[in-house]
């Protein structure tokens, strides 16, 4: 789950990270307002996205007087990001900028470890400089064992040379973020730009937070942090419905029952030379209430021209997987996208005898069923 930066901000400042005091605006009115109560000159607005590449679409301006200010926040609110359209924008004071890093934890899968990642280049994209310049960023990977020690901030200060001026407060920011990343189930936490400021003394300009969805349950007050509006609308509605559910960019819609075999299911229809339009994943122990709804989600996506029904009947019955089905196109009288099924597994049989004599495309094996749902999906 992606929170906005000022609220990755809010949370970052209750582990003690200092942070340049803005407030959120979702009108012109109330930016004025915010910019009156900082008394400072120059303030920075930021529009509020999850998307990046804010700067470069015009989404951070930086301006010196009020009537700077009335012109960037009338452009920036409402603007289009990628996609997402900005409804809030921070204000806060400028910062004296005098030196840029980058400080970041990630959940390395590969090492099954939290790594901190650092670089003395902030404010760039750090996928492209791990790219171009690998040896420029520290990858620190903190043993499960023991967690994070005084030695690991030691060498991540010296890496990227903090002045004795800004130690105390380097100090303060990097406890602050891991402590933020153990405690609240973080996958993702970074600050881009740390910034060594006019006085000598860092901080968090920026920040970006993301959470484990799986820990979300151990964490109700982040919950509220969420906002739909940023999110995929079909991604939404799988949530309400118990979905397991991620939308891609292609056009066999994937329905599946475990997470290894979706991933599986994906792949194979890649193999084949389709492309996915979703990961979705109804679960081991899905009722036919909850097939109906992935048909009814999956369909509801203009993109999809097929279906690839992927079922192995462990937990979940076969029978059960295609009375879901048969509900669901009963439910959706005007329904008219090919279906490919292969189930296999508990009461297999049976499903099949429930599925004859309808236009619907049954398979014997994966393999068969990605290719016919890809030979579709290209005639259409």
């Amino acid at each position: 789950m992606k929170i906005h930066e000022y609220q990755a901000k809010e949370l970052l400042a209750s582990y003690g990270v200092p942070t340049p005091k803005g407030k959120v605006a979702t009108t012109v009115a109330e930016a004025e307002k915010i910019a009156t109560d900082l008394m400072c000159w120059p303030v920075v607005v930021k529009a509020q996205v999850h998307m990046g590449g804010r700067g470069k679409a015009g989404g951070v301006k930086v301006v010196k007087d009020m009537d700077g200010l009335r012109a960037a926040a009338k452009a920036i609110l409402g603007l289009d990001i990628k996609g997402s359209i900005v409804r809030k924008i921070l204000i806060e004071p400028g910062v004296d900028i005098r030196k840029e890093i980058y400080l970041g934890i990630i959940m390395d899968r590969a090492s099954q470890r939290p790594v901190i990642m650092a670089c003395a280049e902030g404010g760039v994209e750090i996928e492209e400089l791990a790219v171009t310049h690998p040896d420029a960023i520290m990858k620190l990977g903190v043993p499960p064992t023991y967690g994070f020690r005084a030695h690991h901030l030691r060498d991540v200060a010296k890496f990227l040379n903090i002045p004795a001026t800004a130690i105390k407060s380097f100090n303060a920011i990097m406890n602050g973020l891991v402590k933020t990343f153990y405690e609240k189930d973080c996958d993702l936490a970074e600050i881009n730009p740390l910034v060594i400021n006019g006085t000598g003394e860092a901080i968090a300009c920026d920040a970006k937070i993301t959470f484990d969805e799986n820990a979300l349950y151990r964490h109700p007050e982040l919950e509220l942090l969420r906002d739909d509006g940023e999110e995929e609308p079909l991604e939404v509605e799988a949530r309400e419905k118990k979905l397991n559910y991620v939308k891609l960019d292609g056009k066999i819609g994937c329905i599946v029952n475990g997470a290894g075999l979706a991933m599986g299911t994906m792949d194979i229809v890649k193999h084949f030379g389709g492309e996915p339009a979703n990961f979705l994943d109804i679960g081991g122990g899905a009722k036919a209430e909850q097939v109906a709804d992935a048909l009814a989600l999956i369909t509801s996506d203009p993109a999809v021209n097929t279906v690839f029904f992927n079922i192995f009947g462990g937990i979940v019955r076969c029978d059960l997987v295609a009375e879901g089905i048969l509900n669901a196109l009963q439910s959706l009288p005007n329904f008219n996208v090919p279906i490919v099924i292969r189930l296999s597994g508990t009461n297999e049989e049976k499903a099949r005898q429930m599925l004859e004599g309808t236009k619907l495309h049954l398979a014997a094996t994966m393999a068969e069923g990605a290719k016919k749902a890809v030979e579709i999906s290209n005639r259409g």
